[in-house]
């Protein structure tokens, strides 16, 4: 068999979520309005696939840059380069 080359391949165990977890929609999370230059954390949530970043970037902190529709544009550091992430609010949280 061939082996898959698709954007998500690998990520069975990054994107697979707990017991407790399963069919919970954090209503909060999703609702949270964040400002310009605020420090967030990329957590992949596998249940929620539009505005899902690269799993790359699973687990990766940046700072807001601004909005782009329903989504959030963050400023993430990936080796020496700054890359911009667009990822809608299921899958950031925030950071202090």
């Amino acid at each position: 068999m061939q082996k898959s080359k698709g954007q998500r391949q690998g990520t069975r165990s990054i994107l697979k979520k707990g017991r407790l977890e399963k069919s919970r929609l954090n209503i909060s999370q999703i609702m949270h309005d964040y400002e310009e230059g605020d420090r967030v954390a990329i957590v992949l949530d596998g249940a929620q696939q539009m505005g899902m970043p690269h799993r790359r970037f699973q687990g990766r902190t940046g700072f807001i840059k601004g909005r782009q529709g329903a989504a959030w544009v963050v400023a993430v550091k990936d080796g020496n380069m700054q890359k911009t992430v667009v990822a809608r609010p299921e899958h950031l949280r925030a950071l202090e």
